[in-house]
């Protein structure tokens, strides 16, 4: 048997030592000054969205500056692909903002906290994900009145603790790293004060959002005894006849590609209904659907279907996927690129997880509300905001540790000062770009987003 030695940890950190030579760390501030179209980006988008509602989607983006921000991920993988980057690649979430990490529950129900939106997740440069998420600090910092300290504290924090992680992780076997996860209830007994307090709030609002409480919430018994979801338009309501006719075939599609231990759970229960549901903000117009189980004594489950595209990365970034990915792609579509992606980048996913192809769209699937829940970051203090911005850091490079050449990343960062200066710069300077994009995308109001009148 053939047998060739993998490059050492210490060779990789000198890969990274020596890329500084081609890509010098302080071209990471830089932000290119090109002609752009950010407008007709989102237009783009809208074309093969639901239409009636794109409404809906320019209502949520214009409520301020952030909100904006969290749908416009299309907008900076463009900008991006022409600035200065290391091309150093890892398997990257595509739309690593703020608001995009948060609490769920694992198999053995507690409580983990992890990047939970895989929507864009696709191989970029370990940097693209750090810039959205410092960017997203510096807007998020903006939109909450922080003073500039405090957002430099925030951003360059940020940066410091994604590369403090990222060489501990480098210090531990693949396999360590592998089965590495943040425990939330551990995290808790470091923390003081005001970060401790939110902290607490955040776990016992997650604890409550269970799947049996999204039932009762969500449906009600017909005149006939059978549980139906209630309509609440435009973000909950009937789907097509011709889709719902089809939901046995998806349900069983999916089924297919969940693991056996799901397989047979599900044989439990039978389809009572679905319904076409409205969620977040960038994702509004994309086919997302609930699917409501029920079994023979009224225990229910939902599941809930996304539409899942191209990787912005790829189609705006300009990024080539791995071989692999795009022949796992052509197979069976985007959906199993968002699932096999979430699989590697989360420490624990949801056992729910799996995909199809429908006759409109590839979907992915996973359960709907189990103890899901987030930290709203305007409504923190400075203290924790700042503690917060280097907890999703952190976990952003448990995440990235999982690629091979992650060792390379930390080579190139060496003691963090000048990337963390850099990375902070270039994010304020996009932050005054994106504001600008805001004011441009409210001024042209819902004919400037894709109004369905407009063609």
């Amino acid at each position: 048997m053939n047998w060739s030695s993998l490059p050492s940890l210490r060779e990789l950190k000198q890969t990274g030592r020596e890329l500084r030579k081609r890509v010098p760390r302080r071209a990471l501030a830089t932000l290119t000054d090109r002609p752009r179209d950010p407008l007709g980006i989102l237009d783009e988008q809208n074309r093969t969205r639901i239409q009636n509602l794109i409404g809906l989607r320019t209502e949520r983006m214009s409520a301020n500056a952030f909100a904006f921000y969290r749908g416009t991920a299309a907008l900076m993988a463009a900008d991006l692909a022409d600035d200065p980057h290391t091309g150093l690649l890892v398997a990257a979430c595509g739309d690593a903002h703020v608001s995009n990490f948060g609490f769920y529950a694992s198999r053995t129900r507690s409580l983990m906290f992890d990047l939970n939106d895989f929507d864009e997740s696709a191989w970029a440069p370990w940097e693209w994900d750090l810039k959205r998420l410092v960017a997203s600090v510096v807007i998020g910092a903006r939109h909450s009145g922080r003073s500039d300290a405090v957002t430099q504290r925030a951003t360059v924090g940020a940066v410091m603790s994604y590369r403090h992680v990222l060489e501990e992780a480098m210090a531990l076997s693949p396999t360590q790293r592998f089965f590495s996860h943040f425990d939330v209830q551990a995290g808790m007994g470091r923390l003081k004060g005001e970060s401790k307090r939110v902290l607490g709030a955040a776990i016992k609002s997650a604890q409550k959002r269970t799947g049996e409480r999204a039932v009762r919430r969500l449906t009600t018994k017909d005149a006939d005894g059978r549980l139906r979801f209630v309509e609440r338009p435009p973000t909950m309501t009937r789907m097509e006849s011709e889709a719902e006719q089809n939901v046995h075939t998806y349900v069983e599609r999916w089924r297919d590609t969940a693991a056996q231990d799901v397989q047979l759970l599900v044989q439990h229960y039978d389809v009572a209904d679905v319904a076409r549901r409205v969620v977040g903000v960038g994702s509004v117009g994309t086919r997302c659907s609930l699917v409501l189980l029920v079994d023979q004594d009224d225990h229910a489950l939902i599941l809930q279907s996304k539409e899942a595209n191209v990787s912005v990365l790829e189609q705006y970034g300009r990024i080539a996927q791995p071989q692999r990915l795009t022949a796992m792609i052509e197979a069976n579509g985007q959906g199993a690129r968002v699932v096999a992606m979430q699989r590697v980048l989360q420490a624990v996913s949801d056992p729910f997880l799996g995909y199809l192809r429908g006759a409109e769209a590839d979907l992915y699937v996973r359960q709907f509300n189990d103890m899901k829940g987030g930290i709203e970051v305007d409504q923190l203090e400075d203290r924790p905001f700042v503690e917060y911005a280097q907890a999703c850091a952190a976990t952003l490079a448990r995440a990235h540790s999982q690629s091979p050449r992650a060792a390379a990343i930390i080579g190139y960062i060496g003691s963090g000062k000048v990337v963390a200066e850099a990375i902070t710069a270039w994010s304020h300077a996009y932050a005054d770009l994106s504001a600008q994009d805001f004011q441009a995308f409210v001024a042209a109001g819902p004919a400037g987003a894709g109004n369905p009148a407009d063609g």
